[in-house]
């Protein structure tokens, strides 16, 4: 059990309405959970993923949905038995002959943060009791090359081949592939057409996804959750509009980006008026498909789209690889009011199928309340998930810790639920 001066201290201003909103969630917790498990069983979760949540005071949403997600390093090594027993029931119920898992990463040699993570992952699914390999896609690996990590632990990354329908690595062709790698460079021939289950599918990399498409599904969510518990659907959800095609560099699309722009802001505005929220709309403006925190800014009004100079146009015109951004995606800015020493902080909680196995506070000293936090200078917070997603105690303030945690493992089962819907839209449409 992790004791209270684990959990990093939390500040939240404006906390009166979204303390409603938490009491609430607990409030109805039976319904759901009752609700979660029957849409689970329906549309089950994709293996993994890690939802970045931000909180207003009045307000609790995501604005990002990985499905790929590294910093498995970040999460608290106490809470490694929640991982353990959701990798086990989240493979048996995927692959259930799977007595091996072949773990696909980013081409990374020299980012030891993400190769800690991979470390971390692989240790995860062998403590689940699975043969674990990494197979490497970097294209100018021939024999295995180790490398050693500053935890002092070593991972060994070996050149991935083909045998007919299946990869692996030397003689290990097991029947689960586990991706960690978002294809923002497309889509390996080598994983093309394979006899084996590729976590996630293909069609859910950054080759082929749109966050826009993530937060329709959301979106579609959120009402029905709203209605099962009788809430405001906008207390857990950001307004998202698609806009393109965009080219920073040809400053073509910008003015229909601006109008975008404006449109959300106005949306909030009026909410914000309706509801007597005393704060200043913003606006998120993104790639619509990518990640690392790349073509994205914070905006406050049209004109900030219209004026950007050079830099600014050449920071929003590629993502991850170098690919070139053609579709944004114009998101209604959610506050983060809470802080951590002084430093604005974010939670983002992980998932292994759609159990809550913990997370973290993504931390930054040098940002804002209406910042990405997702940038350079950032540090992470291991917070404690222990126990407190599965039973919460209503008869404790909904500001408590295991409360509040709860509250973020509902909002993250909603965006894991929207992934799940569009995983299955995708087999759908194959």
């Amino acid at each position: 059990m992790l004791s209270t001066n684990q959990v990093p201290h939390l500040q939240t201003a404006l906390t009166g309405p979204l303390l409603q909103l938490e009491k609430h969630l607990l409030d109805h917790r039976t319904e759901i959970e009752s609700w979660f498990r029957k849409q689970f069983m329906v549309t089950p979760a994709p293996f993994y993923a890690s939802v970045d949540l931000r909180n207003a005071g009045y307000k609790l949403a995501p604005v990002d949905t990985n499905l790929f997600p590294a910093g498995f390093n970040n999460l608290h090594p106490d809470l490694r038995s929640l991982a353990v027993h959701a990798a086990q029931t989240a493979v048996t119920q995927i692959c259930p002959i799977a007595d091996g898992i072949l773990i696909i990463p980013e081409n990374h040699t020299r980012n030891f943060f993400y190769l800690e993570n991979v470390f971390s992952l692989k240790t995860i699914l062998e403590n689940a009791g699975y043969e674990v390999q990494i197979g490497s896609l970097l294209p100018d690996l021939e024999e295995p090359m180790e490398i050693e990590l500053p935890s002092g632990n070593a991972l060994t990354l070996k050149p991935i081949r083909r045998q007919e329908d299946k990869v692996g690595v030397d003689d290990f062709f097991p029947c689960a592939v586990l991706l960690n790698n978002d294809l923002s460079g497309g889509r390996p021939e080598i994983l093309e057409n394979l006899d084996q289950t590729l976590l996630p599918p293909l069609d859910l990399g950054w080759a082929n996804r749109y966050k826009t498409e993530h937060f329709k599904h959301y979106s579609d969510v959120a009402n029905s959750f709203a209605e099962l518990i009788g809430i405001d659907p906008w207390l857990v959800a950001p307004t998202s509009l698609q806009c393109g095609p965009v080219n920073f560099k040809e400053r073509t699309g910008l003015e229909n980006l601006a109008c975008s722009v404006n449109q959300v802001l106005e949306s909030t505005q009026k909410y914000y008026d309706t509801h007597n929220i005393d704060c200043k709309p913003f606006v998120i403006v993104k790639s619509d498909s990518g990640t690392y925190g790349m073509a994205i800014m914070s905006v406050n009004t049209p004109e900030d789209i219209l004026n950007l100079n050079r830099k600014q146009r050449n920071k929003m015109a590629s993502v991850k690889e170098g690919l070139q951004v053609e579709h944004m995606l114009v998101q209604e800015g959610v506050y983060t009011f809470e802080t951590i020493n002084n430093a604005v902080a974010e939670p983002v909680v992980y998932m292994i199928g759609s159990h809550v196995i913990g997370g973290f506070y993504r931390v930054h000293t040098g940002k804002t309340a209406t910042d990405n936090l997702n940038s350079p200078g950032m540090h992470f917070e291991p917070l404690s998930f222990e126990g407190s997603c599965v039973v919460p105690d209503a008869h404790q303030s909904p500001d408590a810790s295991p409360n509040r945690f709860y509250a973020y493992g509902v909002i993250a089962r909603l965006a894991l639920l929207a992934a799940a819907r569009e995983m299955a839209e995708a087999k759908k449409d194959k």
